[in-house]
């Protein structure tokens, strides 16, 4: 990686890449380089080593044997961790948002533990699975329009003190807990239970990574026809009668 490059690291696509979730590296990559930065993007596999530079890292969603392997490995390895305390930005989805938490429920209905960097714990819902078109506020303070994306977990993830709600849905369950809250963030950690792929439906959130990430308030302007032609077409779909 060049030292002058924006280092973005897709983490185990080989176990956590079952819906789609790697779209989400493609879009920052991509918005970045319409902006004219240089992007070293690394796809790191199950079996190689965390970089502790990255500058961001995204992590998706799996079933539940890849995701304790993936829990496993990331705890051993330790670098992710590392990478968090050099002040990287990792944006999560379902699976690898319950990672991120303190513990979740494995597929042998086991706490596993998680690696602590969300304040949230997850444990199995005994209702009927969410599933469908989620539509949600994102946090004032981070500034983004509304949240569109799609939900497909059993989970049900807990909020502790330091966690703030990544938005509250008007549409979907969320995090499960009946609050109507989804995901959670705290400085530099965000997590979602957004598929869709969610930066494509969510563009600005990309945005945000890359703002965080080059610590600026920011960024030149760029064509959104596109992205906003998909926004537009999931939000009037979702708010059908069902």
């Amino acid at each position: 990686m060049s030292d002058n490059s924006l280092r973005l690291v897709w983490i185990y696509p080989d176990l956590l890449s079952t819906y789609g979730d790697q779209g989400n590296a493609l879009v920052v990559e991509r918005r970045a380089r319409q902006r004219g930065l240089d992007v070293a993007r690394l796809d790191v596999r199950s079996d190689q080593p965390i970089p502790t530079s990255g500058d961001i890292y995204l992590i998706g969603g799996g079933e539940d044997r890849p995701q304790r392997l993936a829990s496993e490995r990331l705890r051993r390895d330790g670098g992710l961790e590392r990478a968090v305390g050099n002040g990287a930005i990792v944006f999560s989805v379902c699976a690898g948002y319950q990672i991120l938490g303190h513990e979740f429920i494995n597929d042998l209905g086991q706490r596993e533990p998680g690696l602590g960097l969300l304040d949230v714990h997850s444990t199995r819902g005994e209702g009927e699975r969410c599933v469908g078109d989620v539509l949600g506020d994102i946090d004032a303070r981070l500034g983004l329009p509304p949240l569109t994306g799609f939900e497909n977990h059993q989970g049900v993830t807990h909020l502790g003190p330091t966690a703030r709600p990544f938005a509250n849905v008007r549409l979907g369950k969320g995090n499960g807990t009946g609050d109507g809250t989804e995901g959670a963030y705290n400085d530099t950690v965000f997590g979602t239970y957004m598929h869709g792929p969610v930066l494509a439906r969510n563009p600005l959130i990309a945005d945000l990574l890359l703002k965080l990430a080059l610590d600026v308030n920011a960024l030149p302007p760029i064509d959104d026809r596109w992205y906003e032609a998909l926004r537009s077409e999931r939000i009037t779909a979702a708010q059908q009668p069902a």
